[in-house]
């Protein structure tokens, strides 16, 4: 629970983000859901025990699926960890739903979308990612966190690692944030 609602944590990697983030809150998302199947290998190894509830669902999901996997859960709170999905319009008006975007888009609004960290390059200044709101539009709703360093021409891997370390720090902020606005 985080400020007295259910606390839904979508993935479609690893979910190490979101141990490492449950880690530092000291609590754990109510539900977690995946669109990996259960058998499919790459899943970290402490999520299982870790989280309440996992639950998977289809590759692409649905309107249908999310009121399926949200149990049309209206005060709840929804938070996207490399969700490679876009949310239907209706879903992200009726839910509370935050994404972070591992693209600094408030000063470079070309890495929207899928895998910024690989299109960085030597001529940005900066690296860094957002905490959003999220809306119909990929990587347009309201930024509530953002977070930013010197590009210190990092290749892919070292970018991807870099932001990686930053994000943890940027959804505790995003929390502290949330719980303060949202009393």
């Amino acid at each position: 629970m985080i400020n007295g609602k259910q606390w839904f944590a979508f993935f479609s990697h690893t979910g190490s983000e979101i141990v490492n983030l449950s880690k530092r809150l000291g609590t754990a998302p109510d539900r977690v859901i995946t669109n990996k199947s259960p058998d499919e290998t790459g899943i970290h190894t402490e999520l299982p025990d870790l989280v309440k509830e996992l639950n998977y669902t289809t590759a692409k999901p649905e309107h249908g699926d999310y009121d399926r996997l949200l149990l049309n859960c209206r005060d709840c709170i929804c938070t996207l960890h490399g969700w490679m999905r876009i949310i239907p319009k209706k879903i992200c008006t009726e839910y509370d739903m935050y994404n972070l975007h591992p693209g600094l888009v408030t000063k470079y609004p070309e890495l929207k979308g899928k895998d910024p960290q690989a299109r960085v390059q030597e001529h940005h200044e900066y690296i860094g990612l957002v905490v959003h709101r999220v809306t119909e539009g990929v990587d347009e709703g309201e930024v509530l966190v953002e977070s930013s360093c010197l590009n210190r021409s990092y290749n892919e891997k070292q970018v991807t690692t870099k932001l990686g370390g930053m994000a943890v720090d940027a959804w505790v902020d995003f929390f502290k944030y949330y719980i303060t606005n949202t009393q």
